[in-house]
């Protein structure tokens, strides 16, 4: 089974460019997407010789007659390097002088979209490569392929800040030049339609590493930086530390040392979803409802952020000044306001929660499972660390990847994205997708046979 754990411009990323030698910025964790055989997996090949990132003995494994086979670098699977395809994502890590990078090589097989949804949930920026040999590209009409256009609509679905088109293999047609100018209208054209934000869009050979980390001017018309230089420039995603608290509990643990009953004696582990959590931090337990006070907030090694405070994005563990009954799947948010008195209230009113729970959710889902959505059936839902039952009520539209239309549907077939009403057995502490990433995100789970069905964008 596989789980979800869920713009800038050219001119902005080349003036950010500067930047990257003045202070350190932080990694970026970027994927490589498309449709199948675009070269995905020979482009971070590419990246890792040409940055001096491989090792030598890796480069001697996927070496054949004295040529580097740039794919095998990163298929790592024995599948993979005997059909040629990329099957699972496959994690590199490398660094230049100016940043560090983690890359995400996703598959192009339909099939595969549940992996290539994993691996941009996580992302900074998504690369989408087009082959140009795959397209009638002296056309100035010419059509994209459809897994093109299906997993830029999904990089926007998942909020990826950065989108940058790779036009790739335009070493081997005979006008590269006219190729890459209708090719680039069209991307253009698709962009605009379906809403996209594209950083840049940049000719490159894979291949024989053409743009893609030192320029190739004047090539194809294009005078833009390389690819690489433009990812040393693009932002890594900001942190929902300016929201309330909301902190997942993903594992209890209880002291060593019980006998202290001045404070609760369990901490509880997650990672902070959203806002920051520090001592005197006053919280409320979801589902629960009890509230209590931070007594103590430990880093990931354990030690006490006595003056500091544990942002969205770092895993923690929580000490509260008192024993409640926490589990895991349970969460920790901010209090919110107390609600209004009224004329016949004798009681100061109680604070309400600032994440309040919702059991019915309009939602965009990307529907992954061979087995078509339907409409009356339960299914499991994890969001965050909590598992509730969730039906589905209705399908509103099923968006046509093609022509961008929203189609009336009562079904979502594998690949499909479509936007859905869900009832829940429970409530859950939910918020938009655009307004905080892991509180909007969830995923369905078939109940039979546990595998990932969906990909749910809380609307």
């Amino acid at each position: 089974m596989t789980t979800i754990l869920p713009p800038t411009s050219a001119a902005a990323a080349q003036a950010s460019l500067g930047a990257a030698d003045d202070a350190a910025a932080p990694a970026l964790r970027f994927i490589t997407c498309g449709s199948v055989d675009d070269g995905k997996s020979t482009l971070i090949g590419r990246l890792l010789v040409d940055s001096r990132s491989a090792l030598q003995d890796q480069i001697a494994g996927a070496s054949k007659s004295g040529e580097v086979d740039l794919a095998q670098l990163t298929d790592g699977l024995a599948a993979e390097r005997e059909q040629g395809i990329t099957i699972d994502v496959a994690w590199r890590y490398f660094a230049t002088e100016a940043r560090k990078f983690i890359i995400g090589d996703a598959p192009g097989h339909e099939q595969y979209t549940r992996n290539m949804v994993t691996a941009a949930s996580q992302a900074d920026a998504a690369i989408v490569l087009v082959d140009a040999t795959k397209l009638d590209w002296a056309n100035p009409g010419l059509q994209l392929l459809a897994q093109t256009r299906r997993h830029s609509l999904l990089v926007q679905l998942l909020r990826v800040p950065a989108l940058v088109f790779a036009v790739n293999k335009l070493d081997a047609v005979d006008d590269p030049a006219l190729a890459f100018a209708h090719i680039r209208a069209a991307l253009t054209q698709f962009a605009q339609d379906a809403g996209l934000a594209v950083a840049a869009t940049v000719p490159i050979s894979a291949l024989k590493g053409w743009n893609v980390v030192a320029p190739h001017a004047p090539w194809c018309g294009y005078t833009g930086p390389s690819l690489l230089q433009l990812l040393e420039g693009l932002p890594a995603t900001a942190a929902d530390a300016h929201l309330p608290l909301a902190f997942p509990v993903q594992w209890v643990e209880k002291f060593s040392d019980s006998s202290d009953t001045s404070q609760g004696r369990r901490v509880f582990w997650g990672r902070v979803a959203a806002g920051r959590i520090a001592p005197g931090t006053a919280v409320q337990v979801f589902p629960g409802g009890q509230r209590a006070t931070a007594a103590r907030v430990l880093s990931a090694t354990r030690q006490s952020q006595d003056g500091q405070d544990a942002t969205a994005g770092l895993s923690a563990g929580v000490v509260l000044d008192r024993e409640v009954d926490v589990s895991r799947g349970d969460w920790l948010l901010a209090v919110g306001e107390a609600a209004s008195a009224t004329a016949d209230d004798w009681d100061t009113p109680e604070p309400t929660s600032a994440w309040p729970a919702q059991r019915q959710l309009h939602a965009t889902v990307a529907w992954m499972d061979d087995q078509p959505l339907v409409v009356g059936r339960a299914y499991w839902a994890l969001h965050g660390h909590r598992w509730v039952k969730a039906k589905v009520q209705t399908v509103a539209h099923q968006l046509d990847v093609h022509t961008l239309e929203q189609r009336e549907a009562d079904t979502l077939a594998a690949g499909a994205i479509g936007r859905v009403q869900l009832l829940l057995q429970e409530p859950i502490p939910a918020a938009p997708f655009a307004q905080a990433r892991r509180l909007g995100a969830m995923i369905l789970v078939d109940t039979a046979s546990h595998a990932t069905a969906g990909a749910v964008l809380i609307d």
